[in-house]
């Protein structure tokens, strides 16, 4: 402690220049701070500060060790602010951006609202990539592994993609056994929005074998609406496996293909790196990680 205190008083000594300030904010006596400073320079074996009548001016020496001082008081008040309010309830205005992928994410983000109803939640469901520090979100959920640097991330959970259709589609037009006979068949393609690309089916095939031919019999953005098509027996879809899960066990779709399917896929929250995190946004990112594969 007596270390920090001699860093407060250079902090405060090299910034108003003057030990007579520097006494008035820390509510010491000039000579106190003069004294502290003296000790840290005999201490460190470096002049930190050129004194005069006048006024002080910092060494090279003293220019370096301020920028380290000032991330070391910020690193304690950091940690003291974060220390006091531990125990208190979380509460405020929390921006997170989450996929189009309702079924998955409302069951958890209801459950959340119920627990912490002093959090408010503004949120934004899109499937593009946002820049989570430059449009202020405090966290987002995307599939993938990060490349920001400027963030921290944290795994919530794997999924798989699977092909499915309804039974009655696989009655009239029957199943498909090799990924090449997929081009007889409709096949209800997810388009990014942000790019306007189809999701590729992750089907596998050798180095001498191209891509098999789909016939899209429909194009759409969101994954819900291609559920219920295919629920509707209009066609086959490539559906991640939390969404279809309970369709196939109720017997409304059924997998095809399943030997050629090879994925895997993962979520991630991302926040921005910070020396402090809020009570709102770590009990938010703790409860989804908890939940939101749960089951």
């Amino acid at each position: 402690m007596d270390a920090l205190s001699g860093i407060d008083y250079f902090v405060q000594a090299a910034e108003t220049r003057s030990f007579s300030e520097a006494g008035r904010n820390l509510g010491v006596s000039s000579s106190a701070v003069g004294k502290s400073v003296a000790r840290l320079e005999a201490r460190l074996g470096v002049r930190l500060l050129h004194r005069s009548t006048r006024s002080i001016t910092l060494t090279a020496e003293g220019r370096l060790f301020l920028e380290r001082c000032r991330r070391i008081l910020c690193e304690v008040e950091a940690a003291e602010l974060e220390l006091s309010e531990i125990h208190k309830e979380p509460k405020g205005k929390l921006h997170v951006s989450l996929p189009l992928v309702g079924s998955l994410v409302m069951p958890v983000l209801t459950s959340f609202m119920h627990q912490y109803p002093l959090i408010e939640l503004d949120v934004d469901f899109s499937d593009r990539m946002v820049d989570v520090v430059e449009e202020g979100f405090d966290a987002v959920i995307r599939t993938g592994e990060p490349t920001d640097s400027r963030l921290m991330s944290r795994s919530l959970g794997t999924y798989r993609l699977l092909l499915v259709a309804s039974p009655d589609y696989i009655s009239k037009y029957g199943k498909p056994k090799t990924p090449a006979e997929l081009i007889d068949h409709a096949c209800l393609q997810h388009k990014f929005p942000s790019t306007g690309k189809y999701e590729a089916w992750p089907l596998i095939r050798t180095d001498t074998e191209s891509e098999p031919m789909i016939h899209a019999a429909m194009v759409c953005n969101t994954s819900e609406a291609l559920l219920a098509v295919a629920i509707s027996g209009l066609g086959i879809a490539c559906l991640p496996d939390f969404m279809v899960r309970e369709s196939i066990n109720r017997g409304e779709l059924t997998t095809l293909l399943d030997d050629y399917i090879e994925h895997q896929g993962a979520f991630r929250m991302l926040w921005p790196t910070s020396k402090y995190m809020a009570p709102k946004l770590r009990v938010f990112i703790d409860f989804m990680a908890e939940e939101l594969f749960k089951y």
